[in-house]
């Protein structure tokens, strides 16, 4: 019984060696998500917004929402520019984004430049807010 005992807490310890510094969140390349929150007043009659990704890495890849087109100045650097047109809602995914390393996801973070009604009239940016989700 006793070396039963022994070997199973041997096998425990050895078990939480082997994963101890993992956190439960994978690595490597992916893709990470662009949600866009405004006003409840104003979702869906947004157009246009212009927006920075910023993070540890270049991004691998950009792809715009559900019935958004995608403007965006040549991947590379740690920071990229984005313009998105089309219908803004809030809550919807506007941008996907491929990382080299889905593990830092926390240090990717955007910021809204403008948003722009159909008419090219801008928005004030207060209640607007980008947040990067895996």
């Amino acid at each position: 019984m006793n070396r039963l005992f022994g070997v199973t807490l041997l096998a425990g310890a050895l078990l939480g060696a082997v994963s101890c510094g993992k956190d439960g969140v994978s690595s490597g390349p992916g893709t990470l998500q662009v949600r866009l929150t405004s006003p409840a007043a104003n979702s869906g009659l947004d157009s246009a917004i212009v927006l920075t990704i910023s993070g540890p890495a270049p991004l691998t890849s950009a792809t715009a929402g559900n019935g958004l087109r995608l403007f965006a100045q040549p991947l590379g650097g740690t920071t990229t520019k984005f313009a998105l047109t089309g219908r803004l809602t809030s809550g919807a995914t506007i941008l996907t984004i491929g990382v080299a390393d889905v593990g830092s996801f926390s240090q990717y973070t955007g910021s809204i430049q403008g948003v722009a009604l159909p008419n090219y009239t801008l928005r004030s940016l207060t209640g607007y807010a980008l947040a990067v989700t895996r």
